[in-house]
């Protein structure tokens, strides 16, 4: 028992800091709910500073939250357009030899339209890329770095 009084026992100054602290603490307690009551009887839910304030906070956590879901999204985007590419040119071309090869005309204009319009919407996607990046050059830079560069130079 006189053990645990020992580790319980401060030095005097120590106790009487804790006391000011404390007391400090209970006083800003009670001003914050004398002004949580005062803007409630003045003002209403939609114009109540404390609640203004709340909400810009909230919203400026949701905000951040938000923006690495669009990073993250993005990322997807054109981790799905480098593969649906891949795959559609690889196959596009794996049909051209096996037509080639088995004597039968190739692909009708109508196909080569599709390709056409699929290679059109990737242009378009790497032409918002380089708009937002800054970066208005016409080079066959890779399009996940200049994604990355991007994501970079905005955190």
């Amino acid at each position: 028992m006189a053990d645990n009084r020992r580790r319980n026992h401060h030095h005097p100054a120590v106790d009487d800091v804790m006391k000011v602290l404390s007391s400090a603490n209970r006083d800003l307690i009670l001003v914050q709910r004398q002004l949580d009551q005062e803007f409630q009887r003045s003002y209403s839910d939609d114009v109540n500073p404390c609640k203004i304030v709340a909400r810009i906070k909230k919203i400026q956590e949701d905000l951040v939250s938000l923006k690495e879901n669009c990073r993250e999204l993005l990322a997807e985007k054109q981790d799905l357009i480098d593969k649906a590419r891949t795959v559609l040119v690889g196959q596009r071309q794996s049909l051209q030899m096996l037509l080639a090869s088995s004597g039968l005309p190739s692909t009708s204009e109508a196909d080569d339209m599709a390709f056409a319009n699929l290679n059109q919407v990737i242009d378009e996607w790497t032409a918002q890329v380089r708009a937002k990046t800054g970066d208005e050059r016409d080079t066959d830079e890779d399009i996940n770095q200049m994604l990355f560069s991007a994501l970079v130079q905005n955190n």
